[in-house]
């Protein structure tokens, strides 16, 4: 997915198999970072592990940090709602996009 000179971020939304957790998050490698919320280290009590969020069902891709990181601290403080929307546009039937990360 990378391209040569070129920088790669993103910013994605998780949430568990029922599909009532939202996390959001900002990576530079979505595919390791979906990794390693699936299989956390042993001792880890993270957002995502102790509400089983591991499936990809919105993201967004950045050429640089803090754009990012500010479009994710912007989503971090929507509602609910807000976010279900953007989801929705993006990824109408909030399918799992996990296998679709290459």
């Amino acid at each position: 997915m990378k391209t040569l000179g070129t920088h790669n971020y993103y910013v994605y939304i998780l949430t568990n198999k029922t599909k009532t957790v939202l996390y959001t998050g900002v990576n530079n490698d979505l595919k390791n970072r979906l990794y390693w919320h699936k299989n956390p280290e042993a001792v880890e009590k993270s957002f995502t592990s102790r509400y089983k969020c591991f499936y990809l069902i919105y993201f967004e891709h950045f050429g640089d940090i803090e754009t990012a990181i500010n479009r994710e601290k912007q989503i971090k403080g929507w509602t609910r709602q807000k976010k279900e929307n953007l989801i929705k546009e993006f990824n109408p039937d909030w399918k799992f996009l996990n296998e679709e990360i290459e």
